[in-house]
């Protein structure tokens, strides 16, 4: 499944997707790599962002959950602090096509 082309998300950001009436997604690009995850808190299983494509902490070190301020590391999607700390966000399986990124 197409998401966006890979030019579409910046360096040192995310963005959100919704795939259908239930599924959600988001990726997030850091250092020239990029990350999908579903967008899910492990917590209480709600979208993490409060604002459209908000999916960072202020320094952009973390994925964040709005909520209740979880912290999830962006390379593995380990929750690092927060009531859900030690769980992990689901990470999807995707494809680089080009320029363009599926889902797998």
């Amino acid at each position: 499944m197409f998401l966006c082309k890979i030019e579409e998300i910046p360096e040192s950001a995310s963005k959100g997707f919704k795939l259908d009436q239930d599924r959600l997604v988001f990726v997030v690009k850091k250092d020239g790599e990029i990350f999908v995850y579903e967008n899910s808190c492990p917590h209480l299983g709600i979208p993490l962002e409060m604002m459209p494509d908000q999916f960072l902490d202020l320094d952009k070190e973390f994925i964040q959950c709005s909520t209740h301020g979880a912290l999830f590391q962006i390379e593995s999607g380990f929750c690092v602090a927060g009531p859900c700390s030690g769980a992990s966000l689901r990470a999807q399986a995707f494809e680089i096509r080009g320029n363009e990124l599926h889902l797998a």
